[in-house]
């Protein structure tokens, strides 16, 4: 896979890039990634990317100009037309099917915005927007390495263990379920015994519960699209009855059941 980045603070991503599974990525050949300086595609002696807004108000716009020229450039430069991610607070939300829709496109290129945001007219050239969350950074760069982080772990052979990636939190919609590891006992609270068990389909039935149980409890409204198989929906039901969280199951799930 090959990403390409433009923003104005290419240095912002050198120990990101040199570190941990990305890293390792880009030293198997597995990705490719490049940060291109925006200031390249100016053409005034000053390399400007920013202008006053028209209409007046607080801060700075970025110049549709050199953007214009940067995605045409690093698009004329690939073999296969790469996908045009902008990333924006008012894009479509990341979240694990993105990143996998996103990991399966050949190459990427990802614009980082700065200070008010970026001349609307760039939207000519960008196929999508992605957010991370609804909270205001001072540009797309921590996002652009929060997608490149995930990205990351969708291509085989970069995480150590295949799967460790599919028992991620969000593969199937829910979250993974809790970890425990040495010693048994810290501060006087013990590891569960299940898990010192050595019964593996025990073990696995603990897991399952749990993850089901802290979904319920901690992210419900990742229930309305979870993968579920019919034996999960129903113990995920039973669960909710005995911890009382009845409420925080999907509308229609607990009177659907009656009605049946």
């Amino acid at each position: 896979m090959r990403v390409t980045v433009l923003t104005i603070f290419p240095e912002l991503f050198e120990p990101f890039l040199a570190t941990s599974l990305v890293g390792r990525a880009r030293a198997q050949g597995r990705m490719d990634i490049r940060v291109r300086q925006l200031r390249d595609f100016t053409d005034d002696p000053h390399r400007v990317v920013d202008d006053e807004p028209y209409g007046g108000g607080a801060g700075m716009v970025m110049k549709a100009e050199p953007w214009l020229r940067a995605v045409r450039a690093v698009c004329a430069e690939e073999a296969d037309e790469p996908r045009r991610v902008l990333l924006s607070p008012r894009g479509a939300r990341l979240d694990e099917a993105g990143v996998r829709r996103l990991a399966a496109c050949p190459s990427l290129v990802l614009l980082c915005g700065r200070y008010e945001g970026i001349d609307e007219r760039v939207a000519a050239v960008v196929d999508e927007e992605v957010s991370i969350g609804d909270y205001v950074l001072s540009g797309g760069e921590l996002p652009a390495m929060v997608l490149i982080e995930a990205l990351s772990r969708q291509i085989p052979g970069v995480v150590g263990d295949p799967d460790s990636v599919e028992h991620d939190s969000f593969r199937r919609g829910l979250l993974d379920h809790p970890h425990y590891t040495r010693p048994r006992r810290v501060e006087g609270e013990p590891v569960p015994e299940i898990l010192l068990s050595g019964d593996h389909a025990a073990i696995e039935r603990w897991r399952r519960h749990h993850a089901l149980l802290d979904t319920l409890r901690r992210r419900p409204d990742l229930l309305a699209t979870a993968r579920l198989d019919p034996g999960e929906r129903a113990e995920l039901e039973q669960i909710a009855v005995e911890a009382g969280l009845e409420e925080n199951l999907p509308p229609g799930w607990r009177r659907g059941k009656m009605e049946d």
